[in-house]
Parts: structure tokens; sequence; C-alpha cells
């Protein structure tokens, strides 16, 4: 082969993989996305992950001790105030309530007959008051005799002595009635405690106990939710958490729907730092309740700290840490530049700074393509 043939293969080869590489390789590498700067509101938000929880949780307990007879409701189950939820094992107190309303029946028919018995014996006091009275003046006057009115004397005392024994058993009938009444009320009580009933209008998250099983009045049989108070128990870190103020707005997303949103307020802040984590509990209460829900689900909550209107803003995203702050790439004249952004305000999604114009054409980063430097050559 001829000299120059070799050296001009050698050239054009040379040409074609210079061109394969400038077309193939670093144009795609040096080409960008960008986006440019647009007009809007900026919410600035802090974001915590926590568990939904609720501020009232009540236990459900048997108020006295017992077998469980039926249970009427079941987890998952919506139920209103004063709802019948569980029935316990009285034993004998019904027999006993009926021997103690037989007791007070049998005091009532006692101070009937007594009473009747007194209105008798007062009446016969009466009379033989009358021939007392008789006798002593004829004694007296020596017209009667002594044992005449010896006999109408002891008649009278011992009439006396009779009305004061009846009314001593009619006031141990009255006694008798007022503790049979006592009794009648203690174990109307008693069986009133045997069934439970729902103290709100709420929601069952939990269903501790059988029917048939023994409990105590200290054991939980159900657990029910007032969802009124349904919130979501969250942590943030105390750095940033300083602008959380109670009330503001917020964002619930329950890690079953993450596609929903739901809106909440800060309900809470607690006073105590956890001295581990270095973080502060934030109660977050749901503005519509999620049905069903469910008790210590994961979810995501962005608290809305602040609102810019009618801002220039990008997105956080193209944001980037170069040259010991934050900033952007931008494109001028075919050739990539960096704005270190000032007064920068973002939240998860939009950024905002001081100096961004509408005119910024703003690169997009990419681990893809090659690393960006300040008057590198790009393309778009």
């Amino acid at each position: 082969m001829k000299q120059w043939l070799k050296y001009t293969i050698i050239t054009i080869l040379l040409f074609a993989g210079v061109a394969l590489f400038v077309t193939k390789v670093y144009i795609p590498k040096t080409t960008y996305v960008t986006v440019t700067p647009t007009q809007g509101d900026l919410s600035v938000t802090v974001r915590g992950i926590g568990n939904v929880s609720a501020k009232d949780i009540y236990t459900i307990t048997a108020q006295s001790g017992g077998k469980i007879l039926e249970i009427t409701v079941d987890e998952g189950s919506w139920v209103k105030k004063g709802d019948l939820l569980v029935k316990m094992d009285g034993v004998d107190l019904s027999a006993q309530l009926a021997g103690a309303q037989a007791s007070q029946e049998k005091a009532r028919y006692d101070i009937t007959a007594s009473q009747n018995e007194l209105q008798n014996l007062l009446s016969q006091k009466e009379l033989l008051q009358k021939t007392y009275d008789r006798y002593e003046k004829l004694n007296k006057q020596g017209y009667a005799a002594q044992s005449e009115y010896d006999k109408a004397l002891s008649d009278l005392q011992g009439i006396e002595t009779q009305i004061a024994a009846t009314r001593a058993r009619i006031n141990a009938a009255k006694a008798e009635r007022r503790r049979a009444q006592k009794n009648i009320e203690a174990l109307q009580t008693r069986i009133a405690r045997l069934k439970v009933h729902s103290p709100v209008d709420g929601y069952v998250i939990s269903k501790d106990a059988e029917v048939a099983q023994n409990v105590l009045p200290t054991m939980g049989i159900l657990k029910i939710v007032d969802p009124e108070t349904l919130w979501v128990v969250t942590k943030i870190d105390e750095r940033i958490c300083a602008a959380v103020e109670q009330g503001q707005d917020a964002e619930i997303r329950l890690h079953s729907q993450p596609e929903k949103v739901f809106q909440g307020h800060v309900q809470r802040i607690h006073a105590m730092s956890d001295p581990v984590t270095l973080e502060r509990e934030i109660d977050v209460a749901f503005k519509n309740i999620p049905r069903p829900f469910y008790i210590n689900e994961q979810a995501e909550v962005s608290i809305e700290v602040k609102r810019y209107d009618d801002v220039l803003k990008i997105p956080s995203t193209v944001v980037v840490q170069e040259h010991g702050g934050w900033g952007i790439w931008h494109v001028k004249e075919g050739h990539a530049h960096f704005l270190l952004l000032k007064d920068r305000i973002q939240n998860s999604y939009e950024t905002s700074a001081s100096n961004l114009t509408k005119e910024l054409s703003v690169i997009v980063p990419d681990i893809k393509k090659k690393p960006l430097k300040e008057g590198m050559k790009v393309h778009l």
C-alpha cells in the first residue's frame, strides 16, 4: 500500500473517532435541561414523621369484677355515647335485690299494722283516762274504794306501756324499711354496674377480653378513641422547631394513603425535649377525621411556619452547595456560571432568593452529566 493512502485512512479514522466522541459523548455529557424562575406563593414548612394517636383514649373496664356475659362490639366498631358495650354476670344479685325488696315490703306492712294498733290503743287510753280521772275525784271525796282507784290507775299505766311498745315497734319497722331501701339502692347500683356503657361517641380500637372470661375491676376490656381528639404525634429537631407555633396550619399524609393530603393544625407543643434525640414532640390535630383510621399508623407532617406571597421561585432540586454556600448553576452565552443565592428561603419543593430574576436559565443538575465548572461550555 502506498504511504499516502495509509496516512489518509488513519486521518479519516481519527476524524471519525473525534466526531463520534464529540457527538456521542462530549455533547450529551454537556447538554443540560434548564428551568426558569416562576412567580407565585411559597410556604416555608417544617416536616416531621410521627404516628397517629389521640388525646382521649378510653380504657373500658368492668366496674365490678366477675365473668363477662356479653361484649356487644368488636374492634373497628363505631359507637354512640351511652351504647351498651359489656354485660357482666351478677351471680345472685337479682335474688339479693328481691330479698331486700321483700324486707322493705314487710317493714311497710309492719308499720301500717302497728300504726293501726297505736290508733286503737290511743282510743282505749282516752276512755281509760276518763275512768281514771273520775275514780281519782271520787277517791279524794271518799265515794270510791281504794281498790277501784288502783285498778283504774293500773289500767291507764298498762295502756301507756302498750302505746310506748307499739311506737317502738313502729320506729323499728321504719328503721328496717330505711335499711332495706339502702340495701336496695346499693344492689341496684351494683346491678347497674354490671352493664358498661360507652362514655363518648367513639371508635373501638382494641378488644382485650372475651366472653366467659373472669376479669378484675382494673382489667381493660375495650379501648375507645374519641375521634374528635385524633392527632399525629411527631417529633421535630430542636434546631428547626423554634418556628413552630400553636394553631399553625399543617398537612398530613398517612402511610396507608400517601396520595391523599389531610388538613390539620398544631394542637399542642410539649414543654420538654427528648434529652437523647434532641427532639421536641408536636401534636398535629386533624381538621377532617380520616375514616377508617388506625392508631399508631405512621404519618408525615408538614407544618406551614411562614408564607411568602408573589415571589420568584425555582425547584429546590436545582439548588446545590458549591463554593461554601447554596446556589444555582445558570447558563449565560453558552457557558455555566454559579450564582450564590441571597436571602434564601425554601421548603421541600421550592426555593426563593432575593437575587433571582425571570431571565435566568437555571441548569438542572444531573449526576450522569459532566460535573459543572465555572465558565465551562454547556449545551441546551
